[in-house]
């Protein structure tokens, strides 16, 4: 199984205001969901709550410390690693064969070194917000595909969405 980052980020790394997307994106969202659709995803409690549900059609994997925390359709454990593990084991039951981090901030920095693939949603904007994606050395990575899109009616800023390979 191959571990995926997926993320939007303005040009100033904002990926969050207020525990939402600072942004209007439909095309990105579905996107999101073609590329997440019939695979684990793996997030942190945060990022679980403010989508608010499990998604279908995939496999939702929370990390959390909080003794107790109940959601509702997802599987709950306490560490990336314990995640991971239960991502190949659902893979291997299901057939999928990559896992996508989802999601917050801090779960990106830490599965970073892990992963084999970014998918980067690059908003051409600069925009408020609370939480940042860290940077990273996108010398180890290879641009391997590129998608161009322009404001329209539906989505209020022009973005590229790329796909990130790890080179070392």
């Amino acid at each position: 199984m191959k571990l995926a980052l997926i993320c939007a980020m303005s040009e100033n790394r904002v990926i969050g205001r207020d525990n939402g997307l600072p942004w209007h994106l439909p095309a990105d969202l579905q996107y999101f969901k073609s590329t997440t659709m019939g695979n684990c995803m793996i997030m942190g409690r945060n990022t679980w709550e403010s989508i608010g549900r499990a998604l279908p059609g995939r496999s939702s994997i929370v990390i959390t410390s909080k003794s107790g925390y109940q959601a509702e359709g997802a599987e709950l454990v306490d560490s990336l690693e314990q995640a991971v593990a239960l991502a190949q084991t659902i893979s291997k039951s299901t057939g999928s064969e990559e896992a996508f981090v989802i999601g917050g901030a801090i779960l990106y920095q830490a599965a970073l070194p892990l992963a084999d693939s970014i998918h980067l949603t690059r908003v051409h904007a600069v925009v408020e917000g609370d939480t940042y994606l860290a940077e990273f050395d996108e010398a180890n990575w290879k641009e391997v595909s590129r998608q161009d899109f322009q404001r329209d009616e539906s989505n209020s800023y022009d973005y590229s969405i790329c796909v990130l390979e790890r080179t070392v």
